[in-house]
């Protein structure tokens, strides 16, 4: 095996299939990054969880395969300095790398032991802008749940609904839907994406320019493109009928600019208690917002928010970090924090945004 490429071109590949590799396995072979040197110079990874193939723009010398340790590769490619051309190849079981004074010899793994990533016929594929699945990814990753003791809840849910594609997770405390509108969107069966490979597929496909075909079969989704091929496990789980929990009837509204509400929130955290509660209390007859925070040890806080305000009056407790975690995913300058009572969950929005709604439970005093 033998090939010849420049160092960017290896590296912006390693970055993406290093990540993949299995970490804190008894597998050591899942550390391994395999090269395969054909027709073209293919790289995968897997933790079996999800795989990787990608293709590195080099010239073929010799055809081959070679497997060695992805980081220890990675952390030698990336310490060459930039536009340097790297001769590759197997040579007495180690992966010869030299370049411009340099010289590096990496020991092998035995290749013959590396898993084969899942291949889905072809059959049924739509294809989508990476930018809008990343985007719709981005936008609720947040509240869905890290355990897996609910699997149904360990991921993000996809769905078409429409001429929209729609992604939600939850953790059962809090819940984010987002809708993106997509034209001539083929049907497809609603999905779950494990949450723990979500990072590895937003960092694969954001490098994506053109739409990337996606397959799913029983148990693995795979997204496909002339040079990538990136495969998951799908959860086997039924996600929970969601729609039932976003509020109906609303008895409180607040409109508040989102800066002003986003630093009187910091400054609330500072005296939160241990379990991050945080009071917002409402006055529509008084006409003020108030968010208040108290923790014997440290003091207590009160700072008042301007804010538009309908219905009734209210006080209500949430945890800090479940308010401010929704920040990143709703552009707009202002929000709409939709209350439907003591003890009932609060609907948050973007201002003239329909493409996102955010719902979290209050906490007990």
């Amino acid at each position: 095996m033998k090939f010849i490429c420049w160092k960017e071109d290896l590296e912006k590949v390693l970055i993406k299939a290093e990540r993949i590799t299995g970490k804190n396995t008894t597998l050591p072979v899942l550390r391994g990054i395999f090269f395969d040197v054909g027709e073209k110079i293919i790289v995968k990874s897997t933790n079996l969880d999800i795989g990787l193939e990608m293709e590195v723009f080099g010239k073929k010398e010799k055809e081959g395969k070679i497997l060695v340790d992805g980081n220890v590769l990675f952390n030698v490619i990336s310490n060459i300095k930039k536009n340097i051309k790297l001769e590759i190849k197997k040579e007495d079981k180690k992966m010869a790398i030299s370049g411009e004074k340099i010289k590096a010899n990496i020991a092998t793994l035995p290749e013959e032991d590396f898993p084969s990533i899942p291949k889905i016929k072809k059959e049924d594929e739509f294809f989508l802008s990476p930018q809008k699945i990343t985007k719709g990814l981005k936008s609720v990753w947040f509240s869905a749940s890290n355990s897996n003791i609910k699997p149904e809840l360990s991921g993000i849910y996809i769905y078409k609904s429409g001429e929209k594609i729609i992604f939600v997770s939850t953790d059962s405390f809090r819940l984010s839907e987002k809708s993106i509108p997509i034209e001539n969107l083929k049907e497809f069966e609603a999905f779950l994406l494990p949450t723990k490979n979500i990072p590895e597929i937003i960092r694969v496909l954001e490098g994506e320019e053109k739409d990337v075909g996606v397959v799913l079969g029983e148990s693995q989704i795979s997204f496909f493109s002339d040079n990538l091929y990136l495969t998951s496990r799908i959860i086997s789980a039924d996600f929970p009928d969601y729609k039932q929990i976003i509020p109906k009837e609303i008895k409180t509204t607040a409109v508040v600019l989102k800066e002003d509400f986003f630093s009187s929130l910091k400054l609330a955290n500072i005296f939160a208690d241990k379990f991050n509660q945080i009071i917002f209390k409402i006055d529509t007859d008084k006409k003020f917002f108030r968010v208040e925070s108290k923790n014997p040890e440290k003091g207590e806080h009160t700072s008042d928010i301007e804010a538009s305000l309908e219905g009734e009056s209210l006080e209500i407790g949430f945890n800090y970090r479940y308010i401010m975690d929704v920040f990143a995913s709703i552009p707009s300058d202002s929000l709409s924090l939709s209350f439907s009572g003591p003890g009932r969950p609060l609907l948050i929005k973007g201002v003239s945004d329909g493409s996102f709604l955010y719902i979290v439970m209050p906490m007990n005093k």
